[in-house]
């Protein structure tokens, strides 16, 4: 029943940005907080951002000031805006409901949206 699908991904120069957008369904994503977490090569999943039903953000420190999160609670989306990029921050990208200040992901993942930083 549940539906997550990023998009956006693609391949930028260091320093370059890049918008990903998710669309969910099957959730009551109006009362969910949503957040984005990203895996790269040879490394475990990372929790990226999120976004309270209320709007509040908090952000990994490897991403604070150059990543922003956002949301529309009428279409069932959630966004990244991605500024400054580095090519650390090359990963496949996948949003998801986030629960507690652990971060815990909910259990269904899209196939995520890759994004590749080269120097």
């Amino acid at each position: 029943q549940v539906r997550l699908v990023e998009s956006g991904g693609g391949l930028v120069q260091a320093g370059g940005s890049l918008r990903l957008s998710c669309t969910a369904s099957g959730i009551h994503f109006s009362m969910s907080t949503m957040g984005w977490y990203r895996q790269a090569p040879g490394k475990q999943r990372e929790w990226v951002a999120r976004i309270t039903s209320g709007g509040i953000k908090n952000y990994a420190d490897s991403v604070k000031g150059r990543f922003t999160i956002s949301r529309d609670n009428a279409k069932n989306m959630v966004y990244l805006q991605m500024n400054s990029l580095k090519p650390e921050d090359t990963a496949v990208y996948y949003c998801n409901t986030v629960y507690g200040n652990n971060n815990v992901p909910g259990n269904y993942w899209g196939q995520g949206t890759q994004v590749t930083v080269s120097s």
